[in-house]
């Protein structure tokens, strides 16, 4: 479905009014999306379309997924929250978890973001270069 730019940015001005402390808040997505659907603006469904997308992009951007070969100690772990957190401000989610496919190192996936460490990752990009 193509969105129209007026609906683009009706769906911005409600993601933005939807904030609280630079988050969104779900009692005032859920009291924007409601009044959306009484009132029946033109183009409506294509409003809601993008401010989903947007709530979308923005909880991306907030979760971190750390993957590890083993499990992490609780010194690296703190020192990746450390990190992450400076990097990309408070209110960050961060899940850690074990994968024994990179051999060794850390990949971290931040929204779209991905620092790759891991040992396959540097064997895969050595083996390109043959």
């Amino acid at each position: 479905m193509k969105i129209s730019k007026q609906a683009k940015r009706d769906a911005k001005q409600l993601f933005a009014c939807c904030k609280v402390n630079g988050l969104p808040d779900e009692n005032r997505v859920r009291q924007a999306v409601d009044a959306v659907i009484v009132q029946k603006p033109r183009g409506y469904v294509a409003i809601l379309s993008h401010l989903h997308r947007l709530l979308r992009l923005d909880l991306d951007r907030r979760t971190a997924s750390v993957e590890s070969a083993v499990t992490a100690a609780e010194a690296l772990r703190s020192s990746v929250t450390a990190s992450l957190t400076w990097r990309y401000g408070a209110g960050l989610s961060i899940s850690f978890a074990t994968n024994p496919d990179l051999i060794g190192g850390l990949r971290v996936k931040v929204g779209s973001d991905v620092f790759d460490g891991s040992v396959k990752a540097r064997l895969n990009a050595l083996a390109e270069s043959f």
